[in-house]
């Protein structure tokens, strides 16, 4: 029983660094956590070879033509609103870069938070958008989330932030 409950421990500890962690850093972290498993299920004497750390790899920047975001503005305040009220916004750019803009993922820090973004390249000169709509259901209080957007520029990570005041709903009683 402690066995199976310390592999869920370290499952959902996995898990939660995965969101908060580059890969690298997480394939690091996971493996320290299979050592000390590995540890704790031979009675404090590790078996394992510990796994060479991954070098940290600072971001190159590319040779040649890039394309460059440039936002019309890169947080959105939606002020006060209902717990339970859907808003959205969508944030505006044009590619001001010498090449293509390819965006290859956008991904919000909560599962509340959703955005959509153009598929298709972005042409030099071209604009852009992604629509974001954040569910309030459940979040009361102030409200911070952050979309990572991933693309063919340099930087590769570009953020947006929303924000948003949510009033607690009233319970009927």
């Amino acid at each position: 029983m402690k066995r199976n409950t310390l592999n869920l421990f370290v499952l959902g500890l996995a898990g939660l660094l995965a969101f908060s962690c580059s890969n690298k850093e997480l394939e690091s972290r996971i493996a320290k956590l299979e050592g000390k498993v590995a540890e704790l299920e031979t009675g404090g004497k590790s078996t394992a070879t510990p796994a060479a750390k991954p070098a940290a790899e600072p971001e190159v920047k590319p040779e040649g033509p890039l394309p460059l975001f440039e936002f019309a503005e890169e947080s959105h305040d939606f002020g006060s609103i209902n717990e339970g009220d859907v808003v959205e916004h969508t944030f505006k750019f044009k590619n001001v870069g010498d090449a293509p803009l390819i965006i290859s993922s956008a991904t919000a820090s909560c599962g509340c938070t959703v955005p959509e973004w153009p598929k298709e390249p972005i042409p030099v000169g071209e604009e852009g958008e992604i629509a974001v709509r954040f569910n309030s259901a459940k979040k009361p209080g102030v409200q911070n989330k952050t979309i990572t957007i991933t693309a063919n520029t340099y930087p590769k990570i570009n953020r947006l932030r929303i924000k948003a005041n949510v009033a607690k709903a009233d319970n009927p009683s």
